[in-house]
């Protein structure tokens, strides 16, 4: 995994030390040097120009960075390989969806819960804990919060919820969860924010005007027959939600990132656990192929 952090005062130390690691073979740079700037090997200078380049804000500011940045990276040209099985899921999907994502999630009010405390914000503070009543707060009810229709979703699916919640996160799964437990630790609240919050862009229905090329899953399958009415209220859930999560924290983050330095951590940050939600996208699939070979 790549760490490193963009300067607001240049790019030329930060190009040097991509080309050193990446000549030294080091794979979490080698792979960021791939995704983010180009595949072929180029001397520090003209790294240096791509990443000015790839860090110049451009139209939209900040959040728009983020999204075009995110775009690119999971609903491009080329699809993240969950997107596309996620179009028309199979149940070993939607399996693997759900017990890798019950460990997410879990951490992902954690990660609120660091944002909340560590800002002095009423604002912010206020958003938090909307998220936290969002995705906990009416666990177990009858108006149900999103874990609990996460967990419904398994059932539906045949897995029964002492299975799902007693069955240990993939390696990739809990590898991003302790990277982001250090990223709500030790980044700022602003920062983590970004990189929490930024993720919630996943279920954006309205990216396609932004130049995604497909939606999370294609919308049909809420009105068809293919998926279960369980997992279609867990799916329709963040599909109504994440717009307005996704586009008020991006506007939080934006007003707050008050300094070049600030905004330059929200940048590299972002990225970082970009790469983290690559990896634990990945591991979804990798339980459905378990599932499906059992």
């Amino acid at each position: 995994m790549c760490r490193t952090v963009a300067s607001p005062e240049g790019m030329g130390g930060l190009a040097l030390h991509l080309t050193t690691l990446a000549g030294r073979s080091d794979a979490g740079h080698v792979r960021w040097l791939n995704q983010n700037l180009t595949r072929h090997r180029e001397e520090p200078p003209a790294i240096a120009r791509r990443l000015d380049e790839f860090y110049r804000l451009g139209e939209g500011g900040l959040p728009g960075w983020i999204k075009r940045r995110f775009i690119a990276r999971f609903f491009g040209a080329r699809p993240h390989p969950f997107v596309l099985a996620l179009q028309h899921p199979t149940r070993a999907v939607l399996v693997g969806y759900v017990i890798e994502h019950q460990h997410f999630l879990r951490q992902w009010v954690r990660s609120c819960s660091f944002v909340l405390a560590r800002s002095d914000q009423i604002e912010v503070a206020k958003y938090e804990i909307d998220n936290l009543n969002t995705e906990f707060g009416g666990f177990g009810t009858a108006a149900p919060a999103h874990y609990e229709l996460l967990l419904r979703m398994g059932e539906a699916l045949g897995v029964p919820r002492a299975t799902i919640l007693g069955t240990p996160p993939l390696r990739p799964t809990r590898d991003a969860i302790a990277e982001w437990d250090e990223i709500a630790r030790g980044s700022s609240w602003v920062a983590a924010m970004a990189a929490f919050h930024a993720l919630e862009l996943i279920a954006h229905r309205d990216l396609l005007r932004d130049g995604a090329t497909v939606h999370y899953f294609d919308p049909a399958i809420l009105d068809g027959s293919e998926i279960p009415e369980a997992a279609k209220a867990f799916l329709r859930e963040g599909y109504d939600a994440d717009v307005g999560h996704a586009e008020e924290a991006l506007r939080l983050v934006d007003l707050h990132a008050t300094t070049p330095a600030l905004r330059a951590e929200v940048q590299s940050t972002f990225l970082r656990s970009a790469d983290l939600f690559d990896d634990y996208l990945m591991a979804r699939l990798e339980r459905a192929e378990q599932f499906e070979a059992a």
